[in-house]
């Protein structure tokens, strides 16, 4: 039995909404005339297409495989021909388009072969690649996937499991419908999560506002006899539903600044993921359907079973969209975002579609200068300083903005929700968290494109050293044999390529040339006794020379010459 509940700062209680939809059970949507399934639909890698057009597919087939291990399958969620596989409308308010295996349903739903995988006698490396395959993720609205949560945290386990099943933004019920359907299933679920991450106890966290659901899972863990589950009523405030919020109440962990969950042993995971893992392992059901909330400016507001890839137009004809209805929502009215159309299609991450009019949504009151009364500050369960992250946001300071926690704002929205000036204080959030990541993967093409240029300009010089190693030892080889490199042949003209060296050579040769020719006239212009002199004077030179070469010294003057004077 838990000991005692813990709370978390801030926060903000919105009226709930949540009786309208909650009327009625769980419908079956029938499938829609064409099916859209986006193939990426959660955080990381793009899944590889896995068909082709004109070919024809059966329910749990699937059509995307996993890219990496940061990433999850999708599967056709019934049987039908691929039609085309390009790019369609997302349900994002950016409204960009993403890659689409497009289907038609034959009206057959005939399943693959499916076969429950035993994961008693499996390794959990093993379970946790069939649950990628399965394409289970998160469907509390993160859509990480789910596999790689399972891995145990440091230490090689998981002291505490947390379920998450406070839901606590309002409009949505699609938890709370699902936990009075399947808590017995859920509860299964979680044993093997358990399992998995090696953990001591399993601790299910419910809002007080939702008496149905809490007495549904408490009996089904009482069937279960299952003494490590614990279902714990924790008290309704906006936004406990959050994942460090909840572990705060049900554990009293505070997760600081820039930490994970798991560096404290704790793990966390929604209700209708529980279900998934379960349904997977148990029955081989990939994920191919979620329960989608429709709400808000409806006829008839309810919570469906929906295929996943279905219009939110043809899911809100069945609910009775109102002719005033000004704005869809993929979400609830806290964090949700604006539908750039009724064509984009459900994916895993659709837990809410509401319907905006004026008179339910009245339009936001003009945005006034911030007063700096602290109310948001107050109101922040992340602990932030949201007014110093709006000033610096808005005034495009976004290195100051990280300083002050930028990227730990969860976006809930309490901020915006308490402020008397009316600023949409999350929307300057996203903008400098959007702005700061284009910015990083700017510089990261350019510390790309700067590291291929340098490594281009190191690849050129290398093939130049080589082409001058390479024609260095072709002229070695070409030398005659007994000729080195040091010592050229007594004989070798000067190089083809030394003009220069050539043309001195011959001026030296015509000068010395003309020399001699000048010498000899000279001569034959002397009397015989001149001459003889000359003669006696160079036989002197001669003899002198040869006898320095000898190593005798001259033993005095000549004939000829006369005492020194």
């Amino acid at each position: 039995m838990l000991a005692k509940l813990f709370s978390f700062n801030g926060g903000v209680k919105p009226d709930p909404n949540k009786g309208a939809s909650t009327r009625e059970p769980i419908a079956r949507l029938p499938l829609p005339p064409q099916l859209v399934i986006p193939l990426h639909q959660h955080i990381g890698g793009t899944p590889r297409p896995l068909v082709k057009v004109g070919e024809h597919v059966l329910h749990g087939q699937r059509i995307g495989a996993a890219d990496g291990n940061v990433s999850s399958a999708v599967h056709a969620p019934t049987s039908g021909t691929v039609i085309a596989i390009e790019a369609r409308l997302m349900p994002h308010a950016s409204g960009l388009s993403s890659l689409a295996v497009v289907m038609e349903p034959d009206g057959q739903d005939r399943h693959c072969e499916r076969e429950p995988f035993d994961w008693h006698a499996a390794s959990p490396g093993e379970v946790r690649d069939f649950l990628r395959d399965a394409g289970v993720v998160g469907l509390g609205g993160a859509v990480f996937p789910s596999h790689l949560k399972l891995a145990p945290g440091k230490g090689g386990r998981t002291d505490t499991l947390v379920i998450n099943g406070a839901e606590c933004e309002p409009f949505i019920t699609c938890d709370d419908m699902l936990m009075r359907s399947e808590a017995a299933d859920i509860l299964r679920g979680a044993q093997i999560m358990k399992h998995l991450l090696g953990a001591r106890q399993v601790l299910v966290g419910i809002e007080d506002n939702k008496p149905e659901a809490a007495a549904a899972l408490k009996t089904a863990a009482a069937v279960l006899g299952d003494g490590a589950i614990e279902v714990v009523v924790v008290p309704t405030r906006y936004p406990a539903g959050g994942a460090k919020q909840l572990i705060r109440v049900l554990t009293g962990i505070e997760v600081p600044h820039g930490s994970r969950s798991t560096d404290f042993g704790v793990q966390c995971f929604n209700v209708a993921t529980a279900l998934a893992v379960w349904n997977a392992l148990q029955y081989g059901e990939p994920l191919t359907r979620r329960i989608v909330t429709v709400a808000g400016n409806v006829e008839r507001p309810r919570n469906f079973d929906v295929a996943i890839g279905t219009p939110v137009g043809f899911v809100f004809a069945h609910a009775g969209l109102k002719p005033d209805t000004d704005k869809l929502i993929m979400g609830g009215p806290m964090m949700g975002i604006p539908l750039p159309g009724v064509d984009a299609p459900v994916v895993k991450a659709t837990n809410c579609l509401l319907a905006s009019s004026a008179a339910l949504f009245p339009p936001p009151e003009p945005e006034l200068p911030c007063i700096r009364c602290g109310e948001c500050a107050r109101a922040c369960p992340a602990d932030l300083q949201p007014f110093e992250l709006y000033w610096h946001s808005r005034a495009r300071n976004f290195g100051r903005a990280q300083e002050y926690h930028l990227f730990d704002c969860i976006e809930c929205g309490c901020c915006a929700y308490v402020c008397p000036s009316h600023i949409p204080l999350v929307d300057y959030y996203r903008y400098a968290k959007s702005e700061i990541w284009a910015r990083e993967r700017d510089k990261d093409a350019a510390d790309s494109a700067r590291e291929r240029f340098e490594f281009r300009n190191w690849r050129a010089e290398r093939e130049k050293e080589e082409k001058a190693a390479k024609l260095a030892a072709r002229s070695a080889a070409a030398k005659p044999a007994g000729q080195s490199a040091d010592a050229p042949a007594a004989d070798a003209r000067p190089p083809a390529d030394d003009p220069k060296k050539a043309l001195i050579e011959a001026a030296m040769a015509r000068a010395k040339a003309q020399k001699e020719a000048v010498a000899a006239k000279n001569t034959e212009a002397l009397t015989p006794a001149q001459q003889a002199q000359i003669e006696a004077a160079e036989a002197r030179r001669r003899l002198a020379a040869e006898m320095t070469a000898a190593g005798t010294p001259p033993s005095g003057p000549g004939p000829t010459d006369g005492p020194a004077g």
